[in-house]
């Protein structure tokens, strides 16, 4: 299958113009420079939104290395970020699902969030959540749509289940926490001591600090599920798998992971797709006060290439939003 292109969208008139976090060239985060651009016009089926802030995600590290392009085609130069909230201030023909001054959120798989404005599809997008500051919603859609098909799609959790969540302090471990908990689940999560009382919060029964033991050695038997949202070694991925019990299994987000034979545990790598009825859905949890959504830090946009190092080093945690 050839890879959707990533690239920046069409422009508007070149007297229209706004600021953006763009990479001219793949490499480190002094690659991404924060400069003035075209800012572009809707098409058909298209609004131009006003961005109140894009959401900062690990693969955006990758987008900005090189490292996606056998996912994602892209076309130097491009615009970051993969989820954004904002208000529609332009629409384009067919594109009357939203009127100008409405507040929308959505992931958007071609980028360009990181930025003042951008364009989308009307379809791709859906209302914010009304109990939140605007651009806190910019924190939910890429951690969101992962932790739901993660633990609905493809472990299938429900009442009773017994899950790991291991690497729960950061933006989809938020989520997954509580869904889970939500759905009946007694959770367990890793977390590193900035993190674990705040995964306490969101309603893990335990939590394993894993600065100090791994999952095999904290409990006290094999649970049903692993849900892994970290990158692990291939050693680290097989041990994990003897932390679950035989015929459950290990759902990971990050690497594939291979059960030892005769295990009987089932495995699955899987890369979240843009839902905008499960965004929907998740909304009206957010908006219904049974989920709730923690930014870490609100950081201006400028500051992106020390959010990457930041990111790259391990000195983030929790869910980071940047303000254009």
């Amino acid at each position: 299958m050839t890879p959707e292109p990533r690239s920046d969208r069409r422009a508007a008139s070149p007297s229209a113009t706004m600021t953006a976090a763009r990479v001219h060239a793949f490499g480190g985060p002094d690659v991404i420079r924060h400069e003035r651009v075209p800012r572009p016009a809707p098409g058909p089926g298209e609004v131009l939104v006003r961005v109140a802030a894009a959401g900062f995600n690990p693969s955006d590290v990758g987008f900005r290395a090189g490292m996606m392009r056998d996912i994602v085609r892209l076309d130097l130069p491009f615009i970051l970020g993969s989820e954004a909230a904002g208000t529609v201030v332009e629409a384009g023909d067919g594109a009357e699902r939203f009127a100008i001054g409405d507040r929308v959120v959505g992931r958007l798989d071609e980028g360009g969030a990181a930025a003042e404005y951008l364009t989308a599809s009307a379809a791709r997008l859906v209302r914010a959540p009304s109990r939140l500051p605007l651009a806190h919603a910019a924190a939910i859609p890429v951690a969101g749509l992962t932790a739901w098909q993660g633990l609905f799609d493809h472990a299938r959790i429900g009442p009773g289940t017994r899950i790991l969540v291991n690497g729960a302090g950061g933006g989809v471990g938020m989520f997954a926490v509580q869904l889970a908990r939500r759905a009946g689940a007694r959770v367990i999560a890793t977390a590193g001591p900035r993190s674990a009382d705040r995964v306490r919060g969101y309603g893990a029964e335990q939590t394993i600090d894993y600065t100090r033991v791994t999952p095999q050695q904290a409990l006290d038997r094999p649970v049903d599920l692993v849900f892994n949202l970290v990158p692990i070694p291939p050693e680290a991925a097989e041990a994990l798998c003897r932390a679950v019990r035989p015929g459950g299994s290990l759902v990971s987000i990050t690497v594939p992971v291979k059960p030892p034979p005769g295990s009987g545990v089932t495995g699955t790598h899987f890369v979240a797709r843009n839902d905008p009825a499960q965004l929907a859905e998740l909304i009206t949890l957010i908006d219904g006060g049974e989920v709730r959504v923690d930014v870490a830090a609100a950081r201006p946009l400028a500051e992106l290439p020390a959010v990457h190092r930041d990111a790259e080093a391990g000195r983030t945690s929790g869910k980071t939003i940047l303000i254009p």
